[in-house]
């Protein structure tokens, strides 16, 4: 008799002092200081960053006055970084449409919600997150750690670390296994390639928007490509992201509970619910050209009560304050704000 194959999910985490990361870190920072000045800023800042060097380039268009962007550089990646800024303001071309309330560009924008965990992410996600969470609150420094699930089981979990002897993070890892009553057949592999003191900037080069997988709900959900860190809300890249997010949190609640009403199961997911959504804009256009929700399989137009143009998003998820710095360090989603309540 055919029996079907174990079905594998993985999922990767890095931490804040990785270079991809140092480098979304400092987009947002500079735009939370615009956003504290001036909350109608128009910010696209990109960093590169690698062995001493910072390189900041974008387009800007704000009133603030106070931003200092090597002093934000340095804070962020060590007071010895030579910082390069080449910023610009934003294309009067771009900004005829978006003055009108269009949006920012074209693009396609994915949320997701499911109800394997609290935080409504994918389990192989939630986990390889939160395992590099504990072990930086012990050594903050660079890293990285995966999970592997087979059947919904942990079967392998990889961590690598800075400055964390091999014994001491092997100790880890089972530290938070047992912490986290995980069960069943699991290898664990650490740092596999050796122990390692240099990390961050010293070691590799960083870029913004280079995580994007870590940014959304890991490889198992497709994602728009847009990257988040260093844009303000006009740009739908990152406002629509979040919105999706809202909308599909939203209805996954309200499937939940009609469920409980009803007594019912989603058969097709073992009891499970997912809920997927897709918008799709046109630069200078302010509603969106795609507006689905999939709920448990099924397609349908995304209420109408959502207001999903560029000014509405900004308005209910209240998108020009500065907060961003904090949504670039571990994952946009499932992390406490506006869009995931």
């Amino acid at each position: 008799m055919k029996t079907n194959p174990p079905l594998y999910r993985t999922a990767e985490s890095v931490s804040p002092k990785h270079p991809d990361k140092l480098c979304d870190q400092i987009s947002d920072a500079i735009l939370d200081a615009h956003l504290a000045e001036d909350p109608k800023a128009r910010v696209a800042v990109d960093v590169c960053g690698g062995h001493g060097k910072v390189f900041v380039t974008g387009e800007v268009t704000s009133r603030a006055v106070k931003v200092d962007v090597e002093k934000i550089v340095q804070r962020i990646a060590g007071p010895n970084i030579e910082v390069i800024e080449n910023l610009e303001k934003q294309s009067p071309e771009i900004a005829q449409g978006v003055d009108t309330g269009g949006a920012g560009d074209q693009g396609i924008m994915i949320g997701y919600a499911c109800d394997e965990t609290l935080e409504l992410l994918p389990l192989e996600y939630v986990l390889a997150r939160s395992l590099c969470q504990f072990i930086y609150d012990k050594f903050p420094y660079d890293g990285k750690t995966q999970i592997t699930l087979k059947n919904g089981e942990v079967c392998t979990i990889v961590a690598s670390f800075q400055n964390v002897p091999d014994t001491d993070l092997m100790k880890l890892v089972w530290q938070w296994v047992e912490q986290n009553q995980l069960v069943g057949d699991m290898t664990a592999f650490t740092n596999p390639a050796g122990d390692w003191r240099q990390g961050g900037f010293d070691a590799d080069a960083g870029l913004t928007g280079r995580k994007l997988a870590v940014d959304n709900y890991g490889p198992r959900i497709a994602i728009g490509g847009g990257a988040f860190s260093g844009k303000d809300a006009s740009k739908v890249d990152r406002s629509a992201a979040y919105m999706a997010r809202r909308v599909a949190v939203d209805y996954l609640r309200e499937v939940r509970q009609n469920c409980d009403h009803l007594a019912c199961k989603a058969d097709k997911f073992g009891g499970q619910h997912e809920v997927f959504v897709r918008l799709a804009y046109a630069i200078g256009v302010a509603e969106p050209l795609e507006r689905t929700v999939i709920i448990d399989g099924r397609h349908e137009v995304i209420d109408a009560k959502y207001d999903l143009t560029p000014r509405g998003i900004i308005k209910k998820l209240d998108l020009l304050k500065p907060q961003y710095e904090a949504s670039a360090a571990w994952g946009h989603f499932g992390t406490g704000f506006s869009w995931d309540k």
